[in-house]
């Protein structure tokens, strides 16, 4: 497999939906400026992430679909994974991504058409990401994820176990919760569980699904 080239590389040519927009503009840029820099507040998602990677090996080509500014790579490398891709769509999100994580090979581009060849990345992953795409355009992204990876689809996504649509900021169309673990399953039968969690909000009633599956 050709390695994605380090650094920060813009896509000109991205598919575009409402939401792409919104990310993209200075909506998903007060969504930057709220997220956390420091790993130390994430010490929990560290925990997670040691449950369900326990048997990753370190070298493995490891991308994140909707990186932002980089703070689970980040995790990752501190973990003592070496060989990690991101992409964003949010250009300010990628700039500061990108300051922190030297080395990382990030691009500019939409989870609904992922810049890389069939099977390129033993893993590939979403974090809170899935959740806001539009219904109608979630296969499609599952498509592009299950294609680019080689062997394991990693998630964690708000947990439904029916499609719900909930209002987020005051904008309706921006989150959805669902069972996304259930319909990588029912679109893609070479998948398997491997590991999967709920885990329950203390400060809220949301519930995140973190899930691990394999093809088989």
């Amino acid at each position: 497999m050709n390695a994605p080239q380090s650094g920060t590389s813009f896509s000109s040519q991205m598919a575009e939906t409402p939401q792409t927009r919104m990310w993209q503009g200075e909506f998903g840029r007060a969504y930057t400026e709220r997220n956390p820099l420091h790993v130390e507040q994430l010490v929990s998602r560290s925990e997670i992430n040691r449950r369900f990677l326990d048997g990753i090996p370190k070298e493995a080509s490891i991308l994140e679909v909707g990186c932002n500014v980089g703070t689970q790579l980040l995790l990752l490398r501190k973990q003592g994974y070496t060989d990690l891709s991101g992409i964003e769509i949010q250009s300010h999100a990628l700039s500061v991504a990108s300051s922190r994580l030297p080395g990382v090979a990030l691009k500019q581009a939409s989870a609904l058409s992922l810049p890389f060849g069939d099977q390129s990345f033993d893993l590939v992953f979403t974090s809170g990401v899935l959740i806001h795409i539009a219904p109608e355009n979630i296969p499609q992204v599952m498509k592009e994820i299950h294609r680019c990876a080689r062997r394991y689809v990693w998630g964690t996504e708000y947990f439904s176990p029916e499609p719900i649509s909930v209002s987020y900021r005051g904008h309706e169309d921006l989150l959805w919760k669902m069972d996304y673990a259930r319909l990588y399953l029912s679109l893609f039968p070479d998948l398997e569980v491997v590991q999967e969690q709920r885990l329950r909000y203390i400060e809220n009633e949301n519930v995140d699904s973190v899930f691990l599956l394999r093809k088989r």
